[in-house]
């Protein structure tokens, strides 16, 4: 879940240097279904035909602007299918967006949604690869955190990308020989005792908050899709993981993607 963020709704500037996907023509939540084939996409009701046209051009740009930044085909922003997404539907108090692990529903709110994108889409693909990333476990539970269940259960099944996966959660959660916790996540285990709550040092929310860091840190920028990760309170705490850190797991992140995405690629031409 992203924390809240301040701003005027829709009627903000989200500022981007990406490519023009729409060259100048509007795009409609059709469209953002028809490219990614999410399962499911719900508008709210008190959404006006305005609203919903600047939504649509917004979350069209952002999902390109992630396909791009990730190196990767559409269907893995949709998870194989297996994502819905939802705006200006229910919501949670004090949250902008969140992800819905049962339903498996993205879903950002009307009016506090932008920037919150990038966090919500990676808590859906850690949900989306743990029984993936697990599978040689009898069972993995239905609910579970791939990130959450490195912590307990590090022998994942054997793979090149998984293995990079695993590289990242041990860059985040540990210390360099891997004998005790990095000195982000006792950062983090901090602040959530100092407030009496168990929120920034779970690890979901800290591999959430480091791939959306990681992706405002790129050239490529959108402001719907992530933003507040270097000038927000949140990153004021240091609730962001620190430079060393975030290039380290950030460069086994892109890489990860790259690879998944050229894979993909891969097995798309030769099934023709």
């Amino acid at each position: 879940m992203a924390a809240s963020q301040q701003g005027r709704g829709l009627q903000r500037e989200f500022y981007r240097n990406g490519a023009d996907y729409r060259h100048g023509e509007d795009a409609t939540f059709a469209d953002v279904q028809r490219r990614y084939d999410f399962y499911s996409v719900k508008i709210g009701r008190w959404v006006s035909k305005d609203e919903q046209q600047r939504a649509a051009n917004l979350f069209y740009d952002a999902l390109r602007d992630l396909e791009v930044m990730l190196q990767v085909p559409p269907q893995v922003i949709s998870l194989n299918g297996s994502l819905g997404l939802n705006f200006a539907i229910g919501g949670q108090r004090h949250s902008c967006a969140h992800y819905e692990p049962q339903a498996r529903v993205l879903a950002l709110a009307k009016n506090a949604g932008g920037g919150s994108l990038a966090h919500e889409w990676f808590h859906a693909f850690d949900h989306y690869i743990c029984p993936r990333m697990y599978a040689n476990l009898a069972q993995v539970p239905s609910l579970a955190f791939a990130s959450k269940l490195w912590l307990v259960q590090r022998e994942h099944h054997q793979h090149a990308l998984n293995r990079l996966l695993s590289d990242a959660f041990k860059t985040l959660f540990l210390n360099a020989d891997g004998s005790a916790p990095s000195d982000f996540m006792t950062h983090c285990l901090a602040v959530d005792r100092s407030s009496s709550q168990a929120y920034f040092a779970l690890p979901e929310e800290i591999s959430a908050r480091a791939f959306e860091h990681m992706l405002q840190s790129l050239h490529q920028k959108n402001h719907f899709l992530v933003a507040g990760t270097q000038q927000s309170e949140t990153a004021r705490a240091g609730l962001y993981p620190p430079a060393d850190i975030s290039y380290r797991v950030g460069e086994i992140w892109l890489t990860y993607f790259k690879h998944l995405g050229a894979g993909l690629t891969r097995d798309t031409l030769t099934s023709r």
